[in-house]
């Protein structure tokens, strides 16, 4: 059987080029526009691209529909379902443009779209129970921390709650961007893996004197205890060498980055199993600490500063796609609206602010 077909392979190649290069896209994404055509291909049996037409859109959308996971056997999840359709509708509309593919009709790759009711069960935000900061404490100080991989795990739990960058940016920490002085973490763009390769400059966030502890212990360490230099990662990889029987184990560490954070969020997934906790990804950790500034930051300035520590250019972001108020809270603050004494407009202020931010970037 059929398993590529030269000429698409040349198209790709080419278009995947275009979304790194000019398209601003990373490997990440590029990735997954490469999963959404090569499901497109493996159900064409790898036709070329040309024969592209409205029909094929509507019967590859229905086989997608019937697609069940590989690990849950479930159908697929209309995200799922939208982001392949939308990955595929991108690249044959750039295709269309492409030089002996321009008998593509525009209108045939709108036959890709779900229909008006998938589409926003594709788009409505996933629940996820975030946990409390009572309850990453409560993992935290459960961790051992007798050897070298125990402490390195506790201290990487301990310092995405204090600062709640994100995993990938994590991993990829050197001790140089550690300013313990100064409680600071600089992500400096093309040295650390941040979003879009954005400098972050990130501030410990106040989850507790305990929490820096831990972090800072665990800095000094390393370069103390493990003579570690400033270009040796934060949180080094797992040295793997053989036992007694000659089997591959656990050594200690390495001053080596992870290739990338799954190895991070399996120390997260063993550290709340093991409380008896809903595993919460490193991800997560980052909604707890909006809820968290929701209480704590009282002027439209507290919530910017808190934001901008997030890693946000835009507090609407913080607020549209981390901000959510639980069933039981969202009563509670309904049922006291009248009973509430008139505040010092603070709470009108951050509604104008906001307002204003929003309105400015659109």
């Amino acid at each position: 059987m059929t398993k590529f077909n030269p000429s698409n392979e040349r198209v790709k190649r080419i278009y995947f080029e275009w979304q790194k290069e000019a398209n601003q896209k990373s490997q990440n994404s590029i990735d997954n526009i490469r999963q959404a055509m090569t499901r497109y291909e493996i159900y064409t049996k790898f036709q070329d691209f040309k024969s592209f037409n409205k029909q094929k859109a509507i019967a590859f959308k229905k086989h997608l529909a019937e697609t069940k996971a590989v690990l849950s056997h479930e159908p697929l999840s209309k995200s799922t379902l939208f982001s392949t359709l939308r990955h595929l509708k991108d690249f044959f509309k750039w295709l269309a443009y492409q030089k002996g593919f321009r008998h593509i009709d525009i209108r045939e790759i709108e036959y890709f779209n779900l229909s008006e009711k998938d589409t926003r069960i594709a788009q409505t935000p996933k629940r996820e129970a975030v946990p409390t900061p009572e309850q990453i404490r409560q993992v935290i100080f459960s961790m051992p921390a007798n050897t070298d991989i125990e402490r390195r795990n506790r201290a990487i739990v301990a310092f995405t709650f204090l600062t709640c960058i994100r995993d990938s940016a994590i991993v990829s920490l050197k001790l140089k961007h550690l300013k313990l002085e100064d409680e600071l973490v600089e992500q400096i763009g093309g040295e650390v893996n941040t979003k879009f390769s954005k400098t972050i400059y990130t501030y410990f966030f106040p989850v507790g004197e305990d929490i820096k502890v831990i972090v800072k212990d665990w800095a000094n360490y390393l370069i103390k205890e493990k003579l570690y230099g400033i270009n040796d990662p934060l949180f080094p990889r797992t040295k793997i060498g053989l036992d007694k029987n000659n089997c591959f184990t656990s050594v200690g560490i390495e001053p080596v980055c992870w290739q990338s954070a799954n190895q991070m969020r399996g120390i997260f997934k063993e550290a709340f199993e093991k409380t008896g906790l809903e595993y919460s990804s490193p991800h997560l950790f980052r909604k707890t600490l909006v809820r968290l500034g929701e209480t704590l930051c009282k002027t439209p300035e507290d919530f910017k500063a808190w934001s901008q520590n997030l890693g946000h250019d835009h507090v609407s972001t913080t607020f549209s796609s981390y901000g959510y108020v639980e069933e039981y809270r969202q009563g509670e603050i309904i049922r006291n609206l009248l009973n509430r004494p008139r505040q010092e407009e603070q709470t009108e202020q951050i509604a104008q602010r906001v307002s204003e931010l929003i309105k400015n970037r659109t």
